[in-house]
């Protein structure tokens, strides 16, 4: 397959923008309307997500042996959607349908032989994935909701405890949806290790304009349930059993998987693993915005290996986290884990190498990190790992 003129022939339809979404969908739904009960109810948030990322994934197609892990990983994702095999198909034929009908003369019958062949490839490596996992896992796990802690107003901590087992790596996500926002899914990150008793503890800030975000600050209750989606995601997870030296780097509740990386090393020294050295930055706008301080107090006062460092502006003088993080000593030692808005992440990276961290111990809440989809969108074919 010739992977240039399948990314030339994408551009071409994306340059339409909303028009070849508008598209897109019109054909699905009015093709295949029961297509449309797997959506949210506002489509405000999906618009050209899925088609971007179709068309993004497919047009690669020539790299696609390094993203069948990823694919993989989609592939059994998708299945909390009550995506079948069936839809891929559905799917399939409204994106050449759309890409048609944008390119116009463009659109000769080789070309479209080699965007089917291209699609084929990549929904065929999600649906033999999904197929295999559903013979040992659900497609979603219920979750009762044991406490709701509002920390700020516009922040919540809640703890869930999923009726079924649910193993994850700290540092992994899982998809959360409630009753309250039915088939809208967004990635969060549990706060913790596995637990014995099961319960995963989620930190969560309202996001304005969010579809989910608010509800699940401003709504949800002790009692309510929630469903979640398989563990995904590799950016932020520890290789078991030791290593260099830790600097984690946290803004906002990007905390939550740093404080869940905290932990495993704390399992893993009380295991017998060498203790390696950790410091935590942690960032807010203002004091009383360290929502979790108390806890990570707690940690730190129980184990030497760890530092705890507070960044405010108030304090550091206008300073960041990510600007006092880097003036830690030995840095270009250390694994570096970064979590926080996607503005600190993407400038994370050059400034770390600047100060000679190797590219291979930089590690970032990247969601477009090592694969080829846009960020995630709320529907079927578009979750992304994180």
């Amino acid at each position: 397959m010739d992977a240039a003129r399948l990314q030339s022939s994408f551009a071409v339809v994306s340059a339409h923008g909303d028009r070849a979404a508008q598209h897109f969908y019109a054909f699905l739904f009015v093709a295949y309307p029961e297509l449309r009960d797997l959506f949210p109810v506002s489509m405000a948030g999906q618009r050209d997500k899925l088609l971007q990322a179709l068309g993004h994934v497919v047009s690669h197609v020539d790299r696609l042996d390094q993203a069948v892990p990823y694919l993989e990983g989609l592939g059994r994702d998708h299945r909390k959607f009550s995506v079948v095999g069936a839809h891929y198909a559905q799917v399939g034929q409204a994106l050449l349908a759309t890409l048609e009908h944008f390119l116009g003369e463009q659109w000769t019958d080789d070309l479209a032989a080699q965007w089917s062949a291209a699609y084929d490839l990549v929904s065929g490596t999600m649906l033999r994935a999904a197929e295999h996992a559903a013979r040992s896992q659900p497609a979603w796990w219920t979750a009762d909701v044991l406490e709701h802690e509002r920390r700020g107003p516009d922040l919540a901590v809640f703890t869930v405890r999923p009726t079924m087992p649910l193993t994850y790596r700290p540092g992994q996500s899982v998809a959360l949806e409630c009753p309250l926002r039915p088939r809208v899914w967004r990635f969060l990150s549990p706060a913790n290790t596995p637990r014995a008793d099961g319960t995963i503890e989620f930190h969560v800030r309202a996001q304005s304009g969010g579809e989910l975000s608010p509800a699940l600050v401003h709504q949800l209750r002790e009692g309510d349930q929630v469903r979640l989606g398989a563990p995904v995601g590799r950016q932020l997870t520890l290789t078991p059993g030791g290593g260099r030296d830790l600097l984690l780097i946290a803004a906002g509740t990007g905390l939550a998987p740093m404080r869940a990386l905290v932990e495993q090393v704390e399992v893993e020294t009380a295991a017998g693993v060498p203790a390696r050295s950790v410091q935590l930055f942690t960032g807010a706008r203002s004091v009383g915005d360290l929502y979790d301080l108390p806890t990570l107090r707690g940690l730190e006062a129980a184990h030497r290996w760890l530092s705890v460092l507070p960044v405010t502006p108030e304090e550091r003088g206008g300073d960041d986290v990510l600007g006092a993080a880097l003036r830690t000593t030995r840095l270009a030692e250390r694994e570096v884990y970064v979590c926080g808005p996607p503005a600190m992440a993407g400038h994370a990276r050059d400034a770390l190498a600047a100060v000679g961290v190797p590219a291979a111990q930089i590690h970032l809440e990247d969601h477009d990190a090592g694969r080829y989809t846009p960020s995630p969108a709320p529907g079927p074919m578009t979750a992304a790992v994180r």
